[in-house]
């Protein structure tokens, strides 16, 4: 007996390794989501909104290297899954999405919830395409597949609501066999790069997600052209900790004044796997020679010299072969002093973080001073709320972070030593992605700890996706930066010598919340309080939402701040001020 079109996907979604699918059940899809609960390897998990869905599968994409897989149906369902799928697609991660369609005779007429899907998902899709016929089975799926694998994107396949319980006329079983090409550049642009870098006196390191896997070959690189190593946010995962002493950290609006400092002073920029995209923080006038397997990405964000196109690690033991053990005309070894600066640069300033992230810090004199300033309820301060998060938390801890505040406090605070994961809407820079991020990750491995840094605006759009949580028993610790604002937008407007404006969030007691729910809730609200209540969160069976009243008026300040910058943020509080004067006389 042949099989039918939802058996035939299913099976080969278990041929493929797939464990789980995300999804919202419900009409075409009725055919699928039977046909997975009569599968033994497969596990259906049902979501309260399909964006929170296709998140969770683009978290699993890029945890496992493998293929994330949801599903949405007939109209809103299928545009549910957008927000999610726009994640994977700008990760560079592959993501099947199933979604539903109308019956085949129902195409075009406009009829209840039909949406053009081919239309809806071409911006984000490598590949789309609507099954209109069984005997379309298995080729169709396996196109859809390859696509989403080989070129690193989502692939959508919509079913209409007649044929999924059809059977094919031509059964086979279906065939992915897809090999990685491990490519290198020409030689003869290697030989110019080495050239190049042979001719420098001061060499920084830009290191991106790319260069994750080529991890020994980046530090032997490292320490051939004593370079000072940049880290992308995505870098953060491979190449932190003791491990690295080349590392400076973070550039951009979530860094440091070290690795800005170690950009602007290099007189030559070497770019591995990274495609960075904030053009303001890229030095002028350098020699830059970027290193990237799309060729599309070289030169996309500042000018090169020598554009490398391949596998990052193949074309750093390439250039370790053409490179001289020091610059044509040095003695010895290559001067290390640019090495040295910004690393005691790093240094002295992961020293006065240390200071900021101290619980007992308001307590001392300075602290007094300050929090007389900017923290005159004496909120928590999200610095000392991420410094214990990342003291207590496992050494293979999966952390998920909300795009906003909490990324800033997780970049500078949580350390991927060990090995240690990191997801995020890094690219595309949605809220509310930290928690379903999670809920894919802790479906891959329920023993493994993961903890989501969540923003109080992000977990609030897709609160009721806690349930898929409590449902799943799935024991994700959500930590919440309840700072009762959107901070990342009140920081924007303040920088521009904006009052704040529409960014203050009325909340309710999210413990409380995850309490009703079915989950463990704790408030925080006492400094003195949170190393203890971070060690009952992560001590706690199951599901727990650790809730942190923080301090609304904390400034990250930029890894190097503008005068511009600082006299916005002088006009603005000065606007504000007399804004909740005027406020309070009534007037």
């Amino acid at each position: 007996m042949a099989r039918t079109v939802s058996r035939t996907i299913v099976d080969a979604l278990g041929e493929l390794g797939v464990r789980q699918v995300f999804g919202v059940v419900g009409d075409a899809l009725n055919p699928l989501t039977d046909a997975i609960r009569t599968t033994e390897d497969i596990e259906w998990v049902g979501c309260r909104h399909e964006e929170a869905a296709a998140f969770a599968a683009s978290a699993q994409s890029q945890l496992g290297d493998t293929l994330g897989v949801c599903m949405g149906t007939v109209g809103p369902g299928s545009v549910h899954l957008l927000n999610g799928l726009y994640d994977a697609a700008k990760s560079r991660t592959p993501v099947l999405a199933i979604t539903g369609q109308v019956p085949l005779a129902d195409l075009g007429s406009d009829t209840f919830q039909e949406i053009d899907n081919d239309a809806l998902f071409s911006d984000v899709a490598v590949f789309h395409a609507t099954i209109t016929s069984p005997d379309q089975l298995p080729q169709l799926l396996e196109t859809a597949v390859r696509n989403a694998l080989g070129r690193k994107g989502v692939a959508v396949l919509s079913v209409p609501g007649d044929l999924g319980d059809q059977e094919l006329g031509t059964d086979r079983p279906a065939r992915f066999s897809l090999s990685t090409p491990v490519s290198r550049p020409e030689e003869s642009a290697v030989r110019r790069a080495a050239e190049l870098l042979d001719g420098a006196e001061r060499i920084t390191l830009l290191v991106g997600r790319g260069a994750r896997a080529a991890r020994e070959d980046v530090l032997a690189l490292a320490e051939r052209l004593a370079a000072p190593m940049v880290l992308t946010l995505k870098a953060k995962e491979g190449f932190e900790g003791e491990a690295n002493a080349f590392q400076v950290g973070q550039t951009g609006l979530i860094g440091n004044p070290a690795a800005a400092s170690a950009l602007h002073d290099a007189d030559t920029l070497l770019m591995l796997g990274t495609d960075f995209p904030y053009r303001d923080w890229y030095p002028e006038g350098r020699t830059v020679i970027q290193v990237d397997t799309e060729a599309a990405h070289i030169g996309r964000r500042v000018p090169v010299e020598v554009g490398l196109v391949g596998d990052t690690g193949a074309t750093v033991r390439d250039l370790l072969t053409h490179l001289g053990a020091a610059p044509p005309g040095a003695e010895g070894a290559r001067d290390r002093s640019h090495l040295e600066e910004a690393r005691k640069s790093f240094e002295q300033w992961r020293t006065g973080q240390a200071r900021l992230a101290d619980p007992a810090h308001d307590k001392g004199l300075v602290g007094r001073i300050r929090s007389a300033l900017d923290n005159r309820s004496h909120d928590i301060r999200p610095e000392a709320l991420a410094a214990v998060v990342d003291r207590l938390a496992a050494d293979d801890a999966v952390f998920t972070s909300d795009t906003g505040m909490a990324t800033v406090w997780l970049s500078r605070f949580v350390e991927m030593r060990g090995d240690r994961r990191l997801i995020g809407s890094f690219n595309l820079g949605s809220m509310a992605n930290a928690m379903p991020h999670a809920l894919g990750a802790q479906c891959l491995d329920r023993d493994r700890q993961v903890v989501a840094f969540c923003g109080d605006g992000g977990l609030s759009m897709l609160l009721g996706d806690l349930m898929t949580l409590k449902t799943s028993r799935l024991p994700v610790k959500l930590v919440v930066f309840d700072n009762r604002r959107l901070g990342m937008v009140k920081l924007e407007q303040e920088q521009a010598g904006l009052p704040e404006f529409g960014t203050v969030l009325d909340n309710p007691d999210f413990a409380a919340v995850a309490t009703a729910l079915g989950l463990t809730g704790i408030r925080v609200t006492d400094p003195a309080d949170l190393e203890e209540s971070v060690r009952r969160a992560f001590s706690t069976p199951g599901p727990v939402l650790l809730d942190v009243l923080t301090n609304p008026d904390e400034i990250a300040v930029p890894a190097k701040p503008t005068v511009e910058q600082g006299w916005g943020f002088a006009v603005a509080k000065m606007k504000e001020v007399i804004r909740s004067r005027g406020d309070r006389d009534g007037s």
